[in-house]
């Protein structure tokens, strides 16, 4: 099974990274996975296939998985694997996509099943279709951190009167950033200036170049830029900066999976296999870290080198019903009170979260 490489309508872009940012962690060209506002447009909405081809058997239920070129697609190195060696009761066709505005469009159109995306941007889709899509997963924790080259930055405080350089505007970096800043006393719009980059390239190489002194970056990108210059430094990781500023009251919830409803569910052993093998795969990834690393070469998520040196601090996890319903509100409650627009213009109902 194959998915169609054509991009959606933009009428499906929201307002909601990341990471991871990115604001999840994501690699090369827009890896915002967990962080690309959803309102933005995207650089790239191209989607790369993985070589993993489903088997030929008819007797298998067929999951179709959208990854992104972040902590998702390094989460997923052993799923794909054990696909294309036809393990497992299941089959899973993967694509890997730059942009989680595509990856959003395909799973409205239900081009596909399942689909990485900032967990924002999982709010607004739940908003959008009227409960059709839920959140399915939590896979990404906060992957975003203060860069530095050549200024000294020991605490929030020291941002105070700086410049500093990130992207995500109008998605999680942005809101994140925003509310460390005033939970430390620090207003965004005058004691700051904060230029925004259209993607996390353009912000890591104003970092590496010089032309930026601070920066917010995302991993893989953090690895990338204290690799290729050494008088880049890591000043302040903001899942710490989070938990402080909220007293530890919520959890910097960057990236997330979510599913059609309705795929959910009319294939529910289907759907749950794949729940447990997303969760084994993202352990190896975890545990194995060098392993995983070359299969991240293999799927052409990033290269070996910088995978293996990325993956410990790309906060990949695995929370699913309760703890995850446990998790994910207050932080989007945050992002709500900054920015109704940033989770679809209102909070989720109770049915936006799966239930085995």
């Amino acid at each position: 099974m194959k998915f169609s490489i054509k991009t959606r309508a933009a009428s499906l872009i929201l307002a909601a990274a990341v990471l991871l940012g990115t604001a999840g962690c994501s690699a090369a060209k827009n890896e915002s996975g967990t962080s690309q506002a959803a309102s933005s447009k995207t650089a790239s909405s191209k989607a790369v296939l993985s070589t993993v081809a489903p088997s030929s058997s008819t007797t298998r239920s067929t999951v179709r998985v959208l990854g992104l070129k972040g902590p998702t697609g390094l989460s997923m190195v052993k799923l794909m694997n054990d696909s294309e060696l036809k393990r497992g009761k299941t089959i899973y066709a993967f694509a890997l996509m730059d942009s989680p505005d595509a990856a959003a469009a395909k799973i409205v159109s239900g081009e596909t099943d399942v689909a990485a995306v900032p967990t924002n941007l999982a709010a607004a889709l739940y908003n959008k279709t009227n409960g059709k899509v839920q959140l399915a997963a939590v896979t990404t924790l906060g992957v975003l951190s203060v860069v530095t080259n050549g200024e000294k930055v020991s605490s929030v405080q020291d941002l105070k009167g700086k410049s500093i350089v990130t992207s995500g505007k109008g998605a999680v970096p942005e809101y994140a950033l925003n509310y460390i800043l005033k939970q430390n006393g620090i207003d965004p719009e005058k004691d700051v200036k904060i230029e925004y980059k259209a993607q996390h390239a353009e912000t890591a190489s104003a970092l590496l170049s010089g032309k930026a002194k601070i920066a917010v970056l995302p991993e893989p990108f953090v690895t990338q830029v204290t690799v290729k210059n050494k008088n880049v430094k890591v000043a302040l990781n903001l899942t710490e900066a989070w938990n402080k500023a909220s007293k530890n009251a919520s959890v910097l919830t960057m990236g997330c999976l979510v599913v059609r409803k309705d795929f959910a569910e009319k294939n529910k052993a289907a759907f749950e296999d794949f729940l447990k093998d997303y969760k084994a795969s993202a352990e190896y990834t975890n545990s194995s870290v060098a392993d995983a690393a070359k299969l991240s070469e293999k799927y052409k998520i990033m290269n070996a080198a910088v995978a293996a040196k990325a993956i410990p601090n790309c906060s990949i996890v695995y929370m699913d019903g309760a703890e995850m319903k446990t998790k994910v509100p207050d932080f989007l409650k945050i992002l709500y009170q900054a920015n109704p627009k940033s989770v679809g213009g209102k909070l989720p109902g109770e049915d936006f979260y799966f239930k085995k």
